[in-house]
């Protein structure tokens, strides 16, 4: 099972402010931890929301607004994505994180779908999506 570790926004992660290097050590030690027991597939900061945008959907119709956006406790500061046996042990994982702000924090945990979620989905479906997941898979190597 595949699950995304969500690290949420900050005021200063919003502003910009990047770790201190006792955040960056302890964090890649963390990492190091993930990459040694094999179930690390992805992990990345993001840039603060002012430096992105949201497209909204209504029938056919876009629109795009620039950030930054004023939610800082709904936004999204990084994430893993992590290869697992359970909820439980990504639950234990994301206990040995090194607390990403040193103040009072949360991480989001959620499961990522996988072709035998989608049930009575036609064959021909899922073997397309699996044959993009292992090219997109492949340009990263």
């Amino acid at each position: 099972m595949r699950f995304m570790v969500i690290v949420k926004a900050t005021k200063d992660s919003e502003a910009g402010a990047m770790p201190s290097e006792e955040e960056l050590r302890a964090m890649g030690a963390f990492n190091e931890e993930l990459v040694n027991a094999g179930v690390l597939l992805a992990g990345e900061g993001l840039h603060p929301s002012s430096k992105g945008a949201r497209v909204f959907f209504d029938g056919d119709q876009r629109s795009v607004v620039d950030g930054p956006f004023t939610e800082t406790k709904e936004l999204i500061a990084g994430f893993w994505l992590l290869e697992l046996k359970s909820l439980e042990e990504a639950v234990e994982w994301v206990k040995r994180v090194p607390n990403p702000t040193g103040e009072q924090s949360q991480i989001e945990i959620r499961q990522v779908f996988s072709p035998e979620d989608f049930g009575d989905v036609a064959p021909d479906v899922i073997a397309r999506e699996e044959e993009l997941r292992a090219q997109a898979t492949a340009r990263e190597a």
